[in-house]
């Protein structure tokens, strides 16, 4: 979503902060992850880690057959409100939510040898018991890094995420029908290539065992740029090698560039530089500005000292380093000017915090065509009170 496209969503009464996810981005991300389905035969499935906005999921469940979780409520949002195919995969499962999760879960994937051990007689059982067919699975760790912010990978040294080739028990296999690895953060076709050559290499005898294969997360398949002939190419030739179902369970790649968090001015001080106080906050609303870090793009601003204007942009809380970074603008912000912070779907409403108590930014769904804007939930008070007991 652009953000000459956005400026017709500015209107006076429009609450901040808010997040505003723009209906014709999203659903031209999905034709990209749509055409890779039937070009490749692979089946591609949102990621709820990065995007659980469930007002959306009917738009997307148009597109992709299910969703995949990292939890017990993950998985209870996906089945009540997404539908199609459910994934789970966690470092470790709770008795009590693994017995929960047998119960709607589709595809069950263990972290370590040692939890599908624990958990092996009550999930088979429950499968015979029920009827239904509840496939379970194995994360890999290939021990190949493609990630360059430690933060966010999962085959840094002394990883918990997966069994190594060292770990790997080949006799323990019984029950399971797939693998499942993620070895990417942002990355294109090349770091997907190089990870799949590791992993034929060193799991190659029980890729020949399985009935599918989850190439995991981290695929920036709706980049410009990205290689989509070749991830086609590439899928078609390894479900032909092993006689496999491919998923992918990408969560970046549905919501990039298909929405915004709008924030307002409260405050205005001068300094060397200025700084402006706004209604949101890096580290309730975007910690992966702190996180990461990166610099948030922002609407008709630039780097500092490229516009007539800077200014140091603060968030709301008590925190000192709630800073969202340095900006130049064409003419000094003064208060109740727009703040208009780009690529905001992904990852920041499911991380967003109440710290300080500030409030949650409302949810819109917008057209960039029509003009239409719709606030499907706004928050308050009772939102925070109650969870915190």
């Amino acid at each position: 979503m652009s953000g000459e496209s956005f400026r017709q969503f500015l209107r006076p009464d429009l609450p901040t902060p808010i997040h505003i996810l723009d209906e014709v981005a999203l659903r031209g991300n999905l034709e990209i992850l749509s055409q890779v389905q039937q070009a490749s035969g692979a089946r591609i499935i949102l990621a709820l880690k990065a995007f659980a906005q469930w007002s959306a999921f009917p738009i997307i469940r148009e597109y992709l057959p299910g969703a995949t979780a990292s939890s017990l409520n993950e998985a209870m949002l996906a089945h009540e409100h997404f539908g199609g195919e459910l994934h789970v995969t966690a470092p470790a499962y709770p008795q009590d939510e693994f017995s929960e999760l047998l119960k709607i879960a589709d595809h069950i994937v263990f972290n370590s040898f040692r939890q599908w051990h624990r958990f092996r007689a009550e999930a088979l059982a429950f499968g015979n018991a029920s009827g239904r067919q509840i496939e379970f699975g194995l994360r890999l760790n290939p021990e190949h890094r493609e990630t360059e912010v430690e933060l966010y990978d999962p085959c840094a040294p002394g990883s918990r995420l997966g069994a190594t080739r060292q770990e790997f028990d080949d006799q323990s296999l019984e029950g399971i029908s797939g693998l499942h690895f993620h070895t990417l953060c942002q990355r294109g076709l090349p770091a997907l290539a190089r990870t799949l050559a590791v992993v034929e290499r060193n799991f190659g005898e029980a890729l020949r065992h399985v009935r599918w294969v989850n190439f995991g997360g981290g695929h920036h398949i709706t980049q410009p740029g990205y290689d989509v002939p070749g991830l086609i190419d590439l899928i078609r030739k390894f479900r032909a090698r092993y006689g496999v179902e491919v998923y992918l369970e990408p969560g970046e790649a549905a919501a990039i560039n298909t929405g915004v968090l709008v924030s307002r001015v409260l405050d205005v001080r001068s300094g060397q530089p200025a700084t402006v106080i706004v209604d949101a906050s890096a580290t309730a609303h975007m910690p992966d500005t702190l996180e990461m870090p990166y610099r948030a793009e922002i609407l008709d601003a630039s780097l500092p000292g490229d516009r007539a204007w800077t200014a140091r942009l603060g968030g709301m809380t008590c925190l000192a380093g709630d800073i969202l970074g340095d900006y130049s603008f064409d003419r000094p912000l003064q208060e109740g000017d727009w703040i208009v912070f780009l690529d905001m779907s992904h990852y920041t409403m499911v991380k967003s915090s109440n710290f300080n108590g500030v409030r949650t930014p409302s949810i819109a769904i917008g057209n960039s065509r029509s003009g239409e804007l719709r606030i499907v939930r706004r928050f308050g008070y009772a939102d925070y009170r109650d969870r915190l007991g």
